[in-house]
């Protein structure tokens, strides 16, 4: 199962990194998102979700509970992930509509010298 999580993680962070290295503003906010994504899977992956219980002391016993830190990270890393995702798609929207294209060797013809 970690095996799967890692192979997983692994494929969508190299499809991030692809995507990224892409001319398209478009391309380049969905390698962000899949990048994040692999970085929560990753986290997730942290703690085998087969071997050990809900994180609740009354049900299981303690040796066996889970440990909730991953699950809290992960939570806190999507929240982030949505505020930089709704920034880059506000500067992506932005950025297309002065420049006419979402073609990112345009946008940086663009840019002026101070």
């Amino acid at each position: 199962m970690l095996l799967a999580f890692a192979i997983t993680a692994g494929m969508m962070f190299a499809c991030g990194v692809y995507l990224m290295l892409r001319r398209s503003m478009v391309r380049l906010i969905i390698g962000l998102l899949l990048i994040s994504y692999s970085v929560n899977l990753i986290i997730f992956s942290m703690d085998d979700p087969n071997t050990r219980g809900a994180p609740i002391i009354d049900s299981v016993e303690e040796s066996a509970m889970s440990d909730p830190l991953p699950q809290a990270l992960i939570l806190t890393a999507i929240v982030i992930s949505f505020g930089v995702l709704a920034f880059t798609l506000a500067l992506g929207y932005r950025a297309t509509q002065v420049a006419g294209t979402d073609n990112i060797d345009t946008l940086q013809s663009t840019d002026r010298g101070t």
